[in-house]
């Protein structure tokens, strides 16, 4: 029994890290996203019932991508797919037939960045609105849950959930190429590539829900895929730009959860435990954002150079509230959202004063798009405690625990409540 289970505790971790690769090189030969994901699992439930009898195979992915490829040939048999297509899968299936299973993994891995982008790219397809696009990227690439994509996006569940339905069906009937695309094409698409890929980010290093405030794997894969965009993409300032502001943000990891999980604020976090390494890489690529862009820089490079004053201050009261303030003047513009205006009213607050701060909050709680978004009450909590006000603080607090639909984050807006009852 004890083997059994932790065989399956493998066969698990192997699926989750493999999971975007494998559907990534699925979709690429299937041209379908919906058969590239059922193929996935029905690999999946064939791992969960040979693995444990014979042990976990020495390349778990390859493995996983060979039994998903079969599954896939059997699929198309028995559908009558065009002679084509049958005669081209068989033949590659006996190339490979006799071959030792290092020999059929290296066959089949494509390059892993080429394949990735290119299934990132597919989603971005202009056949499908910028929210089909990045929802169903975090959906296929970041492997999150409606739920979750739903809160990353401040949207109703089912209506994330249809979406994704029809941006699969769109990239079906358009029968889309899984592959980078070049030239003008590449470009057009860019922008929505970046959007995805910094929302793949922003959910591993602020988990939306569950009981981790951290997801390092996502964030890693984003950080990966921005560094291959900024290769192959050298001259795009905001691939430049985004890469600084995750390679920033990632430098605060191990100081950003204490040992029982809860979030430790910004204010708090050991600055020694700040990662030097990423900070400068950040940094380095803020810089030649900043070199290429135009004025004023696209939204990417300005929250990078607003992280920037975070990662230059060796203590939070050397912190450039004045700089980052101004630096949110001009993001609003840049780009208009409820988040921004909120962010801004945090900055001004440290910058000018609480008084500042509450001024700003106050028509943001009319908005539509931040209710039930637990930041907004924590911001103003924030703001009320700065002023003395604590009992209205504590009620503030309450509220955004009960709105926060992660564990980490909710114990710590309750003990910032239970902080504010006891001064």
């Amino acid at each position: 029994m004890a083997e059994s289970s932790e065989a399956h505790r493998a066969i698990e971790a192997a699926y989750r890290i493999e999971r975007a690769r494998l559907i990534a090189g699925l979709a690429r030969w299937t041209r379908d996203v919906d058969l590239a994901e059922e193929l996935a699992h029905d690999a999946l439930l064939v791992a969960l019932t040979e693995w444990p009898a014979r042990g976990v195979p020495h390349n778990p992915g390859a493995w996983l991508t060979t039994t998903a490829r079969r599954r896939g040939i059997d699929r198309m048999r028995r559908r009558q797919m065009r002679r084509r297509k049958h005669d081209e899968i068989e033949r590659e299936l006996a190339t490979h037939r006799d071959a030792r299973f290092e020999q059929i993994e290296a066959a089949i891995d494509d390059d892993i960045g080429d394949e990735l982008l290119g299934l990132v790219f597919a989603a971005c397809h202009p056949t499908l609105t910028p929210d089909a696009r990045a929802a169903l990227t975090l959906r296929l690439i970041g492997g999150l849950t409606t739920a979750e994509i739903a809160r990353a996006f401040l949207a109703a569940e089912p209506t994330i959930g249809k979406r994704i339905v029809r941006a699969k069906a769109r990239l079906r009937e358009a029968d889309v190429s899984f592959a980078v695309p070049r030239g003008d094409d590449r470009r057009a698409r860019l922008d929505s590539v970046l959007e995805v890929v910094y929302l793949i980010f922003n959910e591993g290093y602020a988990a939306t829900a569950g009981d981790d405030v951290l997801r390092p794997a996502l964030a890693t894969e984003a950080l990966r895929l921005g560094r291959i965009l900024a290769a192959r993409l050298p001259e795009a300032p905001e691939v430049w730009g985004l890469l600084a502001l995750m390679e920033l943000h990632a430098a605060r990891f191990a100081a950003r959860v204490d040992a029982d999980g809860v979030p430790v604020p910004l204010p708090a976090q050991d600055r020694a435990r700040w990662d030097r390494l990423l900070i400068n890489r950040g940094l380095t690529a803020l810089a030649r954002a900043e070199a290429r862009s135009a004025d004023p820089p696209g939204r990417y490079t300005l929250h990078a150079a607003l992280i920037a004053c975070h990662a230059r201050a060796r203590r939070w009261r050397d912190t450039d509230w004045p700089r980052i303030a101004a630096l949110y003047d001009t993001l609003r513009i840049v780009q208009p959202s409820p988040v921004v205006e909120l962010n801004r009213a945090i900055a001004h607050s440290h910058a000018h004063g609480p008084a500042a701060g509450l001024a700003l909050l106050a028509p943001l709680e009319e908005d539509p798009a931040l209710r039930g978004y637990a930041p907004l009450p924590a911001a103003r909590g924030d703001c009320l405690l700065r002023a003395g006000r604590v009992e209205a603080a504590r009620a503030c607090f309450e509220e955004a625990a009960a709105l926060t639909q992660n564990a980490g984050e909710r114990a710590f807006l309750l003990r910032r409540a239970a902080e504010a009852g006891s001064a």
